[in-house]
């Protein structure tokens, strides 16, 4: 269970894509972040952000909704973005790939409750939930791994 957190406030989905561009150039291979919050929250839209910033050259980044799992060539390792919201059994992670890339690549998990218990313990969790307005967004973040600490500090404050 994640033993550290930090908590933001997001004004907007600018503000939220700023963030997912700072956290980007932090991220190595084997990098797991679990997107999790309601429908229209701002996970898709946080990790479209992240995608796009590691991509070396911009392209679309639709939301894995229907496919479940989108793969992109990053600058520095794969990209993963699974959305697992239509997950009907969790053993479909490994048939899928999703708990190999894991180890290395760099991957942003939607409705990550669908993980059950493969779920990496070194991910960083990030819960979106919704703001005083429509555009607001509260971001809080958990995680375990030492690693993280160093990385989060100076993107939230408490």
């Amino acid at each position: 269970m994640p033993e550290h957190s930090a908590t933001t406030q997001l004004s907007s989905p600018d503000a939220t894509c700023a963030l997912a561009q700072a956290m980007a150039p932090l991220l190595h291979a084997g990098d797991v972040l679990l997107l999790s919050g309601g429908v229209g929250a701002g996970k898709t839209h946080f990790a479209r952000c992240v995608i796009q910033a590691l991509l070396p050259a911009p392209e679309d980044v639709p939301s894995p909704t229907y496919t479940l799992v989108q793969t992109y060539p990053g600058k520095t390792a794969d990209i993963w973005h699974a959305d697992l919201y239509r997950l009907n059994d969790p053993f479909e992670l490994i048939e899928l790939g999703l708990t190999e890339a894991f180890s290395d690549a760099i991957c942003l998990v939607e409705w990550p409750d669908r993980l059950a218990d493969m779920a990496p313990e070194d991910a960083l969790w990030l819960e979106f939930a919704p703001g005083k307005t429509d555009d607001q967004r509260l971001l809080h973040l958990r995680w375990s791994a030492a690693h993280w600490s160093e990385r989060v500090k100076g993107l939230c404050h408490d």
